[in-house]
């Protein structure tokens, strides 16, 4: 096998192990940056410093199992809401958010298929909620607003960007609640409870928030992207899969200031964001209700809440939920200052890659309107940033191919002797100023760069269900069409393995094009596995987002430019179409009879 097929193979087989062994070792390697939460003592304060609650977040009970959405719905009094971005409303028993539709998201590709349902209701199949409140602390005894509390919203009120709305409760005992409720950003809810003490005594609660979602729900099963309970306490990332947590017999409790605390899916998430000045313990829970799952997020003050006789006190916090749009989080962050707010979206290890990566690409889009061309574009341009180290590498290769008759004679002045062999070789590569490892640099520098892509395409919102040309529909999703119901004309659909489609066909074509650049092994062994690695390649890029595809095969199309022009500067001669008949048997016998 002569060096440059070598060479490409074990630059191959370099890629999947970073791109597959970086993900699963990196927080062994880094343990610093994501973290398991730890069991801790939750104890609350009052500002004297004297314990102030024994208790925690009080558990929330779901209804049995409702008939419906609609049904749920249905049961208890609502306050509406409605934005340019989402829709629903807020239970008033309780004061729950657990109605929330995403309009500017739909399920599919179809312009009339419904838009994304977030949020919904206790006792609903894959229930998802938020709540904020207060609860006790230690000596008081007064009547506090609970989950069976019914709040009162004013006569025709909706709730909107430009409408905050406050609900109010009395508890007939001189103690007035209220809970002024605004949206913001898009898919930021606050709330504000403020309590007015007409009582002679003071009196303390310890303010809480918390989201929890019943059963398990199905993830996409990734390992490139997480989803699942998540954090940011303390000053870094905790995450946790819904098996991490299954069978816990205490809650996961780490106290912090600031952050936030909640779940994530791949595009969507929800979190609750104390304030970033106040002292708080997170927890992550999960409990059995008969065959029922149930987790929960939450953070319950250190310090409690007095409030003096004839005077009033407020607390606030902050809910997130929605989509997961860059811009979006990043300015949440920015204007209230959310620390670590934007680890909400999974950059990955290679956050340093992915992110510019993103922005990249959000820029070429915002200049040609498509994210297929934009990733044409971005290839391009990566093309020409590395075009030194390329020149380079093919430069030497190109050399390495002058020198073929050369190690030929070697081979054959010293058949038996290979550590001879060896010793001549690397001097004459020492005397010729080549490498025999240049062919692997062109290669090795797309990994981060595809991998890269990869992340940006199957996580970023933003890239969901966008179009390209044709019937790509959607470039996060594979190609729709295959081969094996000959794109649409058969009346079958074919299994999963087997839906391989015109680009993931193009893409092997493309590569075994760039792989003809050498001539085939004279090994009969090593020239059928060249053969076949573009087979191999299209039938395991058959399944990913046809944006990395797209990718692939262009970037494969410039390579074979690129290093056909280098080649030929440097007088190596460019026989593609005499490779590519010598790698065809059928033609190849054709060619000598």
């Amino acid at each position: 096998m002569n060096f440059e097929n070598k060479n490409f193979i074990l630059a191959i087989v370099l890629s999947m192990l970073i791109i597959f062994g970086w993900q699963f070792a990196g927080p062994y390697l880094f343990p610093g940056m994501i973290h398991k939460p730890v069991l801790t003592t939750q104890t609350a304060t009052t500002p004297t410093g004297t314990p102030a609650a024994s208790g925690a977040v009080p558990d929330i009970t779901p209804e049995a199992l409702a008939a419906s959405r609609e049904a749920a719905l249905a049961a208890s009094p609502r306050l509406p809401f409605k934005t340019d971005f989402i829709e629903g409303s807020i239970d008033l028993k309780g004061a729950m958010i657990d109605d929330l539709h995403l309009l500017r998201y739909r399920e599919t590709i179809d312009p009339n298929s419904p838009t994304i349902t977030f949020l919904s209701p206790s006792g609903t199949p894959g229930a998802l909620f938020a709540e904020q409140g207060v609860v006790p602390a230690t000596g008081t005894t007064a009547k506090l607003p609970d989950t069976s509390t019914v709040w009162t919203a004013p006569a025709g009120a909706v709730l909107s960007e430009s409408n905050p709305v406050t609900l109010t409760w009395d508890n007939g005992a001189g103690l007035k609640f209220s809970r002024k409720i605004e949206i913001s950003d898009e898919y930021l809810f606050t709330v504000t409870q403020t309590v007015e003490n007409t009582t002679s005594a003071p009196v303390a609660m310890i303010p809480y928030a918390r989201i929890q979602r019943q059963d398990t729900p199905k993830v996409a099963g990734y390992w490139v992207f997480f989803e699942g309970m998540l954090g940011w306490i303390d000053g870094s990332l905790h995450e946790l899969h819904y098996k991490d947590v299954n069978g816990q017999t205490e809650p996961d409790r780490r106290d912090t200031t600031g952050g936030w605390i909640g779940f994530t899916d791949k595009y969507w998430a929800a979190a609750v964001i104390p304030d970033q000045s106040a002292a708080v313990t997170a927890s992550f829970i999960h409990t059995k209700l008969g065959d029922r799952d149930l987790y929960q997020t939450d953070y319950l003050a250190k310090d409690a809440l007095v409030v003096q006789p004839g005077q009033s006190a407020s607390t606030s916090g902050r809910l997130f939920a929605g989509a997961k749009v860059v811009s979006t989080i990043n300015s949440i962050e920015s204007l209230y200052q959310i620390q670590g707010f934007s680890y909400i979206i999974d950059w990955g290890w290679f956050y340093f890659l992915t992110k510019p990566f993103f922005y990249l690409l959000a820029w070429l889009k915002s200049l040609v309107g498509n994210f297929g061309i934009a990733i044409l574009l971005a290839t391009v341009l990566v093309k020409a940033a590395v075009f030194p180290l390329a020149n380079k590498s093919y430069a030497s290769m190109s050399k390495m191919k002058k020198l073929q008759p050369e190690m030929e004679r070697l081979k054959k002045e010293y058949p038996d002797d290979k550590m001879k062999q060896q010793q001549e070789m690397m001097a004459l590569y020492k005397r010729e100023k080549v490498s025999p490892l240049s062919g692997c640099l062109p290669v090795v520098v797309q990994i981060p760069i595809f991998f890269s892509l990869y992340k940006v395409i199957l996580t970023s919102i933003e890239l969901r269900h966008a179009p390209f040309f044709g019937w790509i529909h959607d470039l996060s999703a594979p190609d729709p069409t295959s081969l094996f119901n000959l794109f649409g004309l058969i009346p079958w659909t074919p299994p999963h393995m087997l839906m391989i489609g015109v680009w993931p066909i193009i893409m092997g074509i493309t590569m075994w094009l760039q792989m003809r650049l050498n001539p085939a092994p004279p090994d009969p062994v090593q020239a059928s596995l060249f053969n076949w690695m573009p087979v191999m390649f299209t039938f395991m890029l058959g399944s990913f987002p046809v944006g990395l595809v797209i990718y692939w095969a262009w970037s494969n199309t410039l390579s074979i430019l690129q290093q056909s022009f280098i080649m030929k500067r440097n007088g190596v001669d460019v026989n593609l179409l005499g490779n590519v008949k010598n790698s065809l048997p059928f033609l190849k016998k054709k060619a000598t009879s």
